[in-house]
């Protein structure tokens, strides 16, 4: 079986942050301050796919070895009672950027 074969349920991680929602969306929501902890090169395309300011921003990955695994990352960020962040990175594999199923073998 193919990871791609199936959708993957969403890896998800959640981070307890001594900031404000707003000091954290500064740093995922500003692309020279992102570029700081998430390179641009890690990024197959460098626009977010979806953003809710102050709240939510996804890109799209994409491995850089074979099978080119696409995947949309988003970082939402949720504020707790005593004013700190919860940032929440959900992780969704969605498939091969060369998956159209074609195998090759190659000889020696």
């Amino acid at each position: 079986m193919n990871p791609t074969d199936a959708k993957q349920p969403p890896l998800v991680l959640a981070y307890q942050l001594d900031a404000p929602p707003e000091k954290v969306w500064r740093a995922i929501g500003i692309p020279a301050l992102r570029e700081q902890w998430l390179p641009n090169a890690e990024l197959a395309d460098t626009e977010p796919v979806a953003i809710t300011p102050g709240e939510a921003i996804s890109y799209r990955m994409r491995d850089g070895r074979p099978p080119y695994l696409e995947s949309t990352v988003t970082l939402q960020i949720l504020p707790t009672a005593d004013g700190r962040s919860l940032l929440r990175v959900i992780h969704q594999l969605d498939a091969a950027a060369n998956d159209g199923g074609l195998q090759l073998m190659r000889a020696a």
